[in-house]
């Protein structure tokens, strides 16, 4: 009995030893190892500009436009057309710079350039000539000059109907995201001209 037990003590020491080195083993941090993996803003720069003009919002329009050409000794020359159309609202990230990009702590801010409508048209598929007076040969003028007239409104009524700050608050909730997800920290936006410097402290 005595000489089985001393015959195991080696075995016992083996496995004393493996679970100690164990033990020390699994709390010796590599010395190679940065820690806590960041994101640098020249990483999160790439991916914001890669991402170019991010559309946000796009506002579709339908319109009564009336065209006339004024005669003398005839009637006047009408055509009346409904127009369909849209306008689309979208920031340039292309235009961000690494100085737009600003940390404090656990928080980000990001210094936007102003939204801008980047996009506007007539959607001739659904557009129609809805009725003419006395146009004659001047029809196809008179719906040329409609149609230019209405695809001119189109940036016009979308920006005093609010396409701009529509464009802001999707910013919030479709890039906010992005950039938190990205820079695993808290995203403040601030916008260029309009939004007062975000100060660190």
């Amino acid at each position: 009995m005595l000489r089985r037990l001393i015959r195991l003590i080696p075995l016992f020491l083996v496995v004393f030893l493996a679970i100690f080195a164990w033990e020390k083993l699994k709390d010796f941090k590599n010395p190679f190892s940065s820690g806590d993996v960041e994101v640098s803003h020249n990483v999160l720069l790439q991916q914001i500009s890669s991402m170019g003009k991010l559309e946000l919002v796009k506002y579709n329009f339908r319109d009564v436009v009336e065209s006339k050409i004024k005669k003398d000794l005839l009637p006047d020359a009408k055509v009346l057309l409904i127009v369909s159309g849209e306008a689309t609202g979208c920031l340039d990230l292309t235009k961000i710079k690494a100085t737009d990009l600003a940390e404090n702590g656990d928080t980000l801010v990001v210094h936007l350039p102003e939204p801008e409508i980047c996009n506007y048209k007539i959607d001739h598929s659904k557009s129609k000539v809805y009725d003419t007076e006395y146009a004659f040969l001047d029809e196809a003028k008179l719906v040329d000059n409609a149609f230019q007239k209405a695809e001119s409104e189109i940036a016009q009524n979308a920006q005093s109907m609010g396409i701009l700050e529509q464009t802001k608050k999707s910013a919030e909730q479709v890039l906010k995201p992005f950039l938190e997800n990205v820079s695993k920290k808290k995203v403040v936006l601030r916008y260029a001209m309009k939004d007062s410097k975000w100060e660190l402290r």
